[in-house]
């Protein structure tokens, strides 16, 4: 589970203060995809990045299955994977070799980390990749090595941003398939998207961000009958124009 309490963040710039995220707090769930969406600059990938322990609040925390994120970092990123809004690779390594770097990073060692390279890439269908240098993968390939470099550690929480960005269909139903196969098992999953259609057929929840701060939350259906619109679209532009209520 992944609880956000309370997160102030703010920049200085040479010309202003920019405040990205005012107060900001919510909980995603296990056995959950928890979506969040928010118009650019609404604090989304600020938010992400104060889970990551890239960034840190100026106020308030947040906590990966019950540990904070600032006062034991690693321990907090062991239970989560991280797949992050680009796809970088090292291109001269082979997608095996990338992998086994990401095993390595969270202390997979020996038999355990070649188990747990083989079951990822099996999950993932990537055997054909296994042994050939990234350079020149296209999106979806790029794609499939960065999902196994974050969940090779089998993490119980995966946080993913804008995902589908630049991938084709098939790649793309591949990616859901598997989000959603892991909430069946039982994962946290939280993710950001601009695609309205992908977070209304994923999402069991849906948390709508504005100006640094939670602006409605609830399941696809209950932020519809909130703003009194039929379309998740049409329901996500009313509740970011306005402050008033927050769905349960």
């Amino acid at each position: 589970m992944i609880e956000v309490n309370n997160l102030h963040k703010s920049f200085n710039t040479k010309k202003q203060t920019v405040k990205a995220l005012d107060g900001l707090s919510f909980t995603a769930k296990d056995g959950e995809i928890t979506g969040i969406l928010g118009p650019n600059g609404a604090g989304k990938t600020t938010c992400l990045r104060t889970l990551y322990g890239l960034l840190k609040a100026d106020e308030g925390y947040a906590t990966i299955d019950g540990i904070k994120v600032t006062e034991e970092p690693l321990k907090a990123r062991a239970r989560l994977g991280i797949f992050p809004d680009k796809f970088g690779l090292y291109e001269r390594l082979t997608a095996y070799e990338q992998i086994d770097y990401f095993a390595s990073i969270h202390g997979l060692q020996g038999k355990a980390k070649h188990q747990a390279i083989e079951t990822v890439i099996e999950e993932l269908e990537m055997s054909e990749l296994a042994h050939r240098k990234t350079v020149g993968f296209s999106q979806g390939q790029r794609m499939k090595v960065t999902l196994a470099q974050a969940l090779v550690h089998q993490p119980q929480n995966f946080v993913l941003d804008e995902p589908t960005r630049g991938l084709d269909v098939m790649s793309t139903r591949i990616l859901r398939n598997y989000l959603a196969s892991h909430r069946e098992k039982g994962h946290c999953i939280l993710f950001s998207s601009h695609v309205m259609q992908e977070v209304a057929a994923l999402c069991d929840r849906v948390i709508i961000v504005a100006n640094g701060r939670l602006a409605a939350q609830g399941t696809p259906q209950e932020l519809c009958d909130l703003a009194g619109e039929p379309l998740l679209e049409d329901a996500f532009v009313k509740l970011i124009g306005s402050d008033e209520g927050v769905a349960a």
